[in-house]
């Protein structure tokens, strides 16, 4: 997956704060009121970036609605787990990569890992 923009991290943090899709002009008002006293985006923009979302699987859209409705394709957690992937598979030796992280992390942490892995493994 792509890197993400300032904008488009924004929008993307704006779905997934939500459970329901949300429309252009209700995305550019929760861009408005996020944004500390930063400039609110046109809507022309917010579409742009809503397109190019799309385009790299970020986010789906409701074409039969009126006005359309975006929602994130991916849950956020489904996105780290996407960029943890990507990381991996660009590593020369993952065994090492995977090695350093389990390393880095802490009791409880490895702990939930532990748990995950038994489950999968069950």
């Amino acid at each position: 997956m792509a890197n993400l923009g300032e904008l488009e991290r924004a929008v993307m943090d704006a779905l997934w704060a939500v459970e329901t899709p949300l429309s252009a002009g209700e995305l550019r008002d929760r861009l408005a009121g996020a944004r500390d006293g930063g400039k609110t985006p046109a809507l022309t923009t917010v579409l742009t970036v809503l397109s190019r979302l799309e385009q790299k699987g970020f986010v789906s859209r409701d074409r039969d609605a009126r006005p359309h409705l975006y929602s994130a394709a991916l849950t956020r957690a489904g996105h780290v787990a996407e960029l943890m992937h990507e990381v991996l598979e660009s590593s020369s030796d993952r065994t090492e990569a995977l090695a350093y992280f389990v390393g880095s992390v802490d009791e409880s942490e490895a702990q939930m890992l532990r748990r995950l892995l038994d489950a999968r493994s069950s």
